[in-house]
């Protein structure tokens, strides 16, 4: 394996300065839920029209909508500008949708504690669907985002299905799967058991960035996965028992497309109440048995608890890991481990090529 950058060395964008300020809408006025458009819905129909400033969501009445998805339906297709939906308190058991047509929406609690706002459902890859088939892995998730410019702040996605389930056996729920590009993800919880987060993009030919900052990210088996180029940064990566109570897991499986940047875990820690040397960090997943994929994943200046074995990439479905690109850097705590032909390590001229700014491409998310 080589862990060289694959293109020339470039000048790197300037760091990310300050810490997210998601916008929230503070100072703006909610609109009533019917009427929002007044004299401008009388526009051309080739225009997109913008939606309320915010759309507030509770589950007690007092907001414009009570569930989440009608506060989606109520932005515009095409919608030109941003538009906070502001989530009160409460459990809301649904499943979200936001379609590649509504852009520029802002999903934001109402409070800062991730916890307060739970979006929950619990259907697997097995589940069967009311007009017949099964959902399918990615048609499991709670929550899809499939436009660009989504922002999600200060609540959490949550897969509940009962692992114990012996009527299903494909058991993949995902809690939050995203395949848009330039996705911010601050202080929100990823909540499940086997594929709880599906960072994805539109199709392989195209990129799908994603930031993800104070997050608690928590499962057990490829529980992080897909082909955007994602970072998880200052994050907590939560490793779960398998519902029998035995420990033995995956923390990522990237299927990144050759040519573009895979997962990159930085400032974070992976730990877990689970058996020692029992998780891998990751495997390299070529989505249907495509040779032409590369997967990536990078752990950096990460602590490691005695959860994560000392050989801690592994092969998956015949493709070996090896061949792929796979590597840590400066990782602490008792799993880390010194470099071996079994553990790759970046040098430090390397690792100034595997940076967020890097792994951006020149996108910033918003300070």
């Amino acid at each position: 394996m080589t862990l060289s950058p694959r293109r020339p060395r470039r000048r790197r964008p300037a760091p990310l300065i300050g810490s997210l300020a998601l916008a929230t809408g503070v100072g703006l006025v909610a609109a009533p839920a019917a009427g929002w458009f007044g004299d401008g819905a009388r526009a051309h129909a080739a225009t997109p029209r913008a939606a309320a400033a915010i759309i507030v969501v509770a589950k007690d009445g007092s907001g414009n909508y009570s569930t989440v998805q009608a506060a989606v339906d109520a932005v515009p297709a095409n919608n030109p500008s941003a538009v906070t939906i502001s989530v009160k308190p409460g459990t809301y058991r649904e499943t979200v949708k936001v379609p590649a047509n509504k852009p520029h929406i802002r999903l934001v609690g109402t409070t800062s504690g991730k916890n307060d706002v739970t979006i929950v459902h619990n259907n697997a890859s097995g589940t069967p669907k009311p007009g017949g088939g099964t959902y399918g892995t990615s048609g499991s998730a709670t929550v899809a985002v499939e436009a660009d410019d989504f922002q999600a702040r200060n609540l959490q996605f949550v897969n509940d299905f009962n692992e114990a389930n012996s009527a299903i056996t494909d058991k993949q729920a995902v809690a939050l799967r995203t395949a848009g590009d330039r996705i911010v993800l601050d202080n929100i919880g990823a909540v499940g058991d086997q594929d709880t987060l599906l960072l994805d993009s539109a199709s392989k030919s195209t990129v799908g960035r994603v930031y993800i900052r104070n997050a608690w990210i928590q499962g057990n088996v490829d529980f992080v996965f897909g082909r955007a180029s994602a970072v998880i940064d200052k994050s907590a990566i939560r490793l779960v028992k398998r519902y029998d109570g035995s420990s033995g897991g995956y923390v990522a499986a990237p299927s990144t497309a050759a040519g573009k940047k895979g997962f990159l875990f930085i400032n974070s820690n992976i730990t877990g109440d689970v058996s020692s040397r029992s998780f891998y960090l990751g495997r390299p997943w070529h989505a249907g048995g495509d040779a032409s994929l590369d997967p990536q994943a990078i752990v950096r200046d990460t602590d490691l608890s005695a959860a994560i074995k000392t050989t801690p990439w592994t092969d998956m479905s015949g493709f070996s890991w090896k061949d792929d690109r796979f590597g840590e850097y400066k990782n602490t705590g008792t799993g880390s481990g010194a470099a071996s032909t079994d553990r790759p390590q970046l040098t430090d001229a390397q690792a100034a090529d595997y940076e967020i700014a890097d792994w951006l491409g020149g996108w910033q998310p918003p300070a």
